[in-house]
């Protein structure tokens, strides 16, 4: 007697299919209910200083806040237009209020970064706010105090600043700047530092990353091949420097690398140099001390990708006829790529952003753009500049990234 199976009626199969979304809903609502404090986190304590920050490159709120009325009077002003009367009138009601207020201090640092001497002009024309009421001419009055008030540049830097926000640190950022006729050109040669500072920074990263990956690569593999007992032992000499202060790494470089340290007492030993050789307080002493420090950033990712690499592959290839040293370039290496990838860009990543151990162990003309940031936020106290710098390199890090991710992030690269 055949027995037949019970068939699903519509109704049935219709609850079913409501019963299963309505799982699959819960079940994603507590997912987001899981990863929601992580996300929250991020955004609080990661994303939102760094747009703050950011913001900071185009914020211009100090003339605007000072100059109230001066900045809505020069708004309609086209520059190479005569200046007028109510702009010296505007201009000294402003600055009267400031120097009662005592706010002017903002306003002489923020128009001395664009216009050097923009301070001292200020700060002479603030001493002698008010005027008195019975001025006949203000335009004569600031003429007296100084003629550079008669020169239109100083009216359209304030111009260029009557918004309250500026492209002005960007175009610095850039090695460009505004004219006299407030139009972008190129900075003179003088001026013009950031680009170079920029490719330094790149070159140098790039340099450090092919140092590490030729002196990580057959480490990893070594690694990966030799017995689980040695591998571990070696593993914890590799993760050493993870367990050392950065500071008292670079530090130990220096005691080495010094004219009098071992490394050059040890050449001189064993007859290889004559003299002491510099090595440090250069980008030599940079380099050394970076492809240590970034070792073991190249080493773990190629690592935890060879230890996933059957070594029958090579054998099976070799059996076959191919060459060794073909075998491993052909089918061993190809199943490295993503490892060596990772590698490369977590290390240049890493590298572009370096500050301490080029600050301690390279000289003026080794340091990096992250010296610089640095210097403009804690040393001449302009945000709106070490912001620009610090988003020129955030973008190019995403750049980078993107680069990686469409390149390897998907498994596209092969090697024929």
């Amino acid at each position: 007697m055949a027995i037949t199976k019970p068939v699903m009626s519509a109704s049935e199969a219709a609850a079913l299919q409501i019963k299963f979304s309505k799982s699959t809903k819960r079940n994603k609502v507590k997912a987001f209910g899981l990863v929601l404090p992580l996300v929250l986190f991020l955004l609080l304590l990661f994303v939102a200083p760094i747009l703050a920050f950011l913001n900071k490159s185009i914020e211009n709120p100090e003339v605007v806040s000072v100059l109230p009325i001066t900045t809505k009077q020069l708004r309609d002003w086209e520059v190479g237009q005569p200046l007028q009367e109510n702009f010296y009138k505007a201009l000294a009601q402003d600055l009267a209020t400031a120097k009662q207020a005592k706010t002017s201090g903002d306003l002489m640092r923020r128009l001395n970064f664009e216009e050097p001497g923009a301070r001292s002009l200020l700060s002479k024309t603030v001493r002698r706010m008010p005027l008195p009421e019975t001025v006949s001419s203000y335009r004569d009055e600031f003429a007296k105090i100084d003629a550079s008030w008669a020169d239109p540049v100083i009216w359209a830097l304030l111009k260029r600043n009557s918004g309250e926000f500026t492209a002005f640190y960007l175009l610095t950022a850039l090695d460009m700047k505004y004219d006299a006729r407030n139009e972008i050109v190129s900075a003179g040669p003088s001026e013009s530092v950031f680009l170079d500072i920029y490719v330094r920074t790149f070159k140098m990263a790039l340099v450090v990353t092919l140092c590490t990956l030729v002196l990580a690569y057959p480490l990893a593999y070594l690694l990966a091949t030799l017995p689980a007992k040695t591998s571990n032992l070696l593993m914890i000499l590799v993760l050493l420097p993870f367990w050392t202060s950065l500071l008292v790494r670079t530090a130990a470089w220096i005691v080495l690398l010094q004219n009098g340290g071992i490394i050059n007492g040890f050449l001189m030993w064993a007859g290889l140099i004559e003299q002491p050789v510099q090595l440090v307080f250069n980008r030599i002493g940079v380099y050394i001390a970076m492809v240590h420090i970034m070792l073991p950033f190249m080493i773990l990712p190629i690592y935890s990708v060879m230890k996933g690499i059957s070594p029958t592959y090579i054998r099976a290839a070799v059996s076959l006829g191919c060459h060794p040293i073909i075998s491993f370039w052909k089918v061993y290496f190809p199943q490295t790529v993503a490892g060596v990838s990772a590698g490369c860009l977590l290390v240049f990543i890493t590298s572009i952003g370096y500050y301490i151990t080029p600050a301690l162990l390279g000289g003026p003309k080794d340091q990096m753009i992250s010296y610089f940031i640095a210097f403009y936020t804690n040393g001449s106290i302009n945000w709106g500049l070490a912001a620009a710098l610090g988003g020129f390199l955030l973008l190019a890090t995403l750049i980078l990234y993107a680069v990686y991710n469409r390149l390897v992030g998907s498994g596209k690269v092969r090697l024929a």
